[in-house]
């Protein structure tokens, strides 16, 4: 819930990232091209 959240001190403004074992350079550029 929206109270859970606050309370756990997570904004809307949070960006959730879950990498794997890629290559770093890899995943650097999947990032920017999302963005």
């Amino acid at each position: 819930t929206a109270q859970e959240r606050k309370e756990a001190g997570i904004s809307d403004k949070l960006l959730r990232l879950s990498v794997g074992i890629e290559d770093a350079a890899e995943l650097i550029n999947d990032i920017k091209q999302a963005l």
